[in-house]
């Protein structure tokens, strides 16, 4: 629940700031998808991804959720928990299908009502399973596609939608909030067009995560505002780098990560070494709306939904999880953001397959550094990197694997110039001399110009 972090010093400023003016219009920029129709279903897995749990939200209009998947919060606070949820928010929530339902047309309804004594109910869903977690070296996604309530200015005062999970042993005791972690995919406050991301974890106030705020950030929902059409939100939580990662996108545009070395090592263990559980909800008034001018008030009106069409759990990889001086495997696809140590590069958001981010802004003597890659016995000879260029004609460079020094002499490079723009991705394979064992890999950028020559996505290692 905070505004956006601080951000990075970045070269290519006209680029950059043509994103950012883009951005805070809220138009669509690379990688954003207009609106599909309100009754799409959870998307079919992209490969190497399992499906782990759905719900598509299908059924009869004016019907309950199914209660095998979901259970019902309600009341003003958890039994013996914090009042009013711990948040201040002023409402009751129920079971009741006036509050919760599914609409018939393949969406969830939770609608905020006021009563004629002043008082309002919402609603408030949580998943039975409380075991959602990325497998050890691996993945998982969690995504819904979502309608705000679609109501804005003074009518909007004090509408809190939320899409978000809680740390396993909160449930049942209720009291251990922030340390368990909490991680907010989607929350939304006063019909803004913005969604904010948020971890929260450590102790209350202050602490790590600066709560009650939380390691948080902010953006336009692309193309269409948040409450006049469905956008999907997704978290990315990634075991799978050598620092621990979890990243937050709307319509498949990432712009906030939260890394576990933005902590201590114990705050991030206690805040990500369970499962969770996932929590649908519409609060009204509390202290988020508070910081954007509160409400309720007599002004806001009830009766405005938010939509829900699907969310989806999909889980990815496995294997050993790399401790954090890295035992990479040198045959897996390893992410250029997920360096140890680097000189002028950056992390951005990609429009590539996947999503995420890429090291952008690379230039002459720039280099990334990879610790722990494990080539194995057998070696390796191909090294494989997925990049795009914008650079203009004339401007190249070489994109470099050097072993255990910056400066030791490459084991095999590649050249690369303009792709036809900075998001314009090609995988470009080389050769390198054999490698085996184990290595802390750099990458380095070598150019005879000083502009930016080259962004890079991914990269891995063949035999």
């Amino acid at each position: 629940m905070s505004a956006p972090s601080g951000t990075l010093n970045r070269r290519r400023p006209l680029r950059r700031a043509l994103v950012a003016a883009l951005g805070a219009l809220g138009l669509a920029v690379a990688g954003a998808t207009l609106a599909a129709p309100a009754d799409a279903s959870a998307p079919t897995p992209p490969s190497g991804w399992t499906q782990v749990f759905a719900d598509d939200f299908n059924g009869a209009a004016g019907s309950g959720v199914n209660t095998a998947d979901w259970q019902y919060a309600t009341g003003t606070s958890y039994p013996g928990g914090a009042a009013n949820w711990g948040t201040g928010e002023v409402e009751t929530m129920t079971s009741s299908t006036n509050n919760v339902s599914l609409d018939g047309n393949g969406n969830l309804r939770i609608t905020p009502l006021r009563d004629s004594a002043g008082k309002w109910t919402s609603g408030r869903i949580e998943t039975n399973r409380t075991d959602f977690q990325p497998p050890s070296g691996g993945r998982l996604s969690v995504e819904a596609r979502i309608q705000m309530p679609n109501v804005t200015g003074a009518a909007a005062k004090g509408y809190w939608p939320a899409f978000w999970m809680l740390g396993a042993p909160f449930r049942g005791n209720y009291w251990n909030w922030p340390g368990v972690g909490e991680l907010d995919i989607m929350e939304n406050v006063q019909g803004l067009n913005t969604v904010w991301s948020t971890m929260h974890c450590g102790t209350n106030p202050g602490g790590p995560c600066n709560e009650t705020t939380g390691i948080g950030g902010s953006t336009a929902c692309p193309g269409a505002t948040c409450q006049s059409a469905f956008h999907t939100y997704r978290m990315e939580w990634d075991r799978s780098t050598a620092v621990e990662q979890i990243r937050f996108y709307v319509d498949g545009v990432g712009f906030h990560t939260v890394r576990a070395d933005q902590m201590d090592a114990a705050t991030w263990s206690n805040a990500t070494n369970h499962g969770f559980f996932i929590i649908l909800n519409v609060a009204m008034g509390g202290g988020f709306p508070g910081a954007f001018g509160g409400g309720p008030d007599s002004g806001t009106v009830p009766g405005h939904p938010m939509l829900v069409d699907y969310v989806q759990v999909l889980s990815a990889g496995g294997g050993t999880t790399p401790p954090p001086t890295g035992n990479r495997d040198a045959y897996g696809t390893i992410q250029a953001e997920s360096y140890d140590a680097q000189s002028g590069v950056l992390a951005e958001t990609t429009s590539d397959t996947g999503g995420g981010q890429n090291l952008g802004a690379l230039a002459n003597g720039d280099w990334a550094q990879y610790k722990g890659v494990n080539f194995g016995s057998t070696a390796a000879t191909q090294f494989t990197a997925r990049v795009a260029s914008g650079a203009a004609a004339g401007v190249s460079g070489l994109v470099e694997v050097r072993l255990d020094s910056r400066t030791a002499t490459p084991v095999g490079s590649f050249a690369v110039g303009g792709t036809g723009g900075w998001q314009s991705w090609r995988t470009i394979p080389a050769n390198i001399s054999g490698v085996t064992g184990t290595h802390d890999v750099y990458l380095t950028f070598t150019s005879g110009q000083p502009a930016d020559f080259v962004n890079v996505n991914w990269f891995s290692f063949g035999r």
